[in-house]
């Protein structure tokens, strides 16, 4: 009997292999990088970019700006490759100056031939540094996008009883009464809607107000980000429930953070994630011990892909999550000096990648045969 069991266990097991081994799966790759300071070297009066100039601090040129590009290609092209051979079908960027910049990027030689379009919006950033999404016009058709800021103000002058009664009756008004309350300008968040191959989907890339002046004294801004965000998702699933959403970006927070646990109500665990609710595949990450950005010798997962319970029923008759990871190959690590094992970046001697590693995630949907 015991023989006669374990052939029967042998022949089960060979032929649930046999039909999962014949299945085949359309993938995308979804990204996310911090390009960290892509900036041309054309002076801005509007904002402060007077560093990334040729007489600025970091003597900004033109050799070093496009050593930069390629620097940014050659990562953008091979994220995700160990299981997709295909470049990101879709790319969520921080820390770009403006569109210029952008499409000097997707005509670098080693992507243009991906074709990537670009969406992207100024925000009130005082660096001038915005948010963008590039996409691949062969798989991804955007049918809407918009960008909608972040209201916050200084944490000195957030009690209403500070603040001057204005009688808002246009937009240039509401932007006068915003400047006489001292509010913090940082980046919008992009909403962008459209179809993958023949699915509706949404994607919003963020960059979160930083941890300039403490992590603590800080945190109310991102968690001010981390519900704008909620808003966000909310809204489009009230119009469909079933909504495929995937919210990416550079938090400034770790998935620990009162931003992700609390205001976007996060959860770490397929099963623990309830209908409408949000998984962040990065938590396990962090918990593993990886990073994408280094301070003081502590790693933090500061960039984050999280999506809508809709992408992780396992109905792979349409397109679900499958993994996430982070992008550190060895070309991106410093190998000398005092930032040894930190992301590359830029310094006096080198033009470097960033300050952060990318994270991406893929997207798989079962072939129909």
């Amino acid at each position: 009997m015991k023989v006669l069991c374990f052939i029967l266990f042998v022949a089960l097991y060979f032929s649930y292999n046999s039909v999962a081994q014949s299945k085949k799966f359309n993938i995308h790759t979804i990204a996310f990088y911090n390009f960290e300071n892509l900036f041309d070297t054309i002076n801005n009066h509007a904002t402060h970019d007077d560093e990334w100039t040729p007489n600025g601090f970091q003597h900004w040129n033109t050799k070093k700006y496009f050593q930069k590009l390629q620097n940014l290609s050659k990562v953008l092209v091979e994220i995700g490759t160990s299981q997709n051979t295909n470049a990101p079908t879709l790319i969520g960027c921080s820390e770009v100056e403006n569109r210029r910049v952008l499409e000097d990027l997707v005509q670098q030689s080693l992507i243009v031939n991906k074709d990537y379009g670009i969406i992207h919006y100024d925000s009130p950033d005082k660096r001038g540094i915005d948010v963008a999404l590039l996409y691949q016009k062969r798989y991804f058709k955007p049918t809407s996008y918009v960008n909608i800021p972040l209201i916050i103000y200084d944490n000195n002058n957030n009690n209403k009883s500070n603040r001057k009664k204005v009688v808002v009756e246009d937009e240039r008004d509401d932007l006068q009464s915003i400047e006489r309350n001292n509010r913090i300008f940082t980046r919008d968040q992009l909403l962008v809607t459209g179809f993958l191959e023949n699915e509706e989907i949404h994607i919003i890339v963020n960059h979160w107000p930083s941890r300039s002046g403490g992590e603590k004294k800080s945190s109310p801004l991102r968690e001010a980000a981390g519900a704008l965000n909620k808003k966000i998702i909310d809204s489009l699933q009230k119009i469909n429930p079933n909504a495929k959403i995937i919210t990416l970006g550079d938090l400034n927070d770790s998935p620990f953070n009162n931003s992700v646990k609390k205001a976007l109500n996060a959860k770490a665990k397929k099963e623990e994630v309830l209908p409408l609710g949000i998984f962040n595949p990065f938590e396990e990450i962090a918990n593993q011990g990886l990073g994408t950005i280094a301070f003081r010798d502590t790693w933090d997962v500061f960039d984050q892909i999280m999506m809508t319970q809709s992408l992780i029923q396992n109905n792979f008759s349409q397109y679900q999550y499958w993994r996430a990871g982070v992008y550190n190959k060895p070309f991106l690590i410093q190998t000398t000096g005092l930032y040894k094992g930190y992301p590359k970046r830029h310094s006096a001697t080198e033009v470097g990648f960033s300050d952060h590693f990318p994270v991406y995630i893929y997207l798989i949907r079962e072939e129909k045969k």
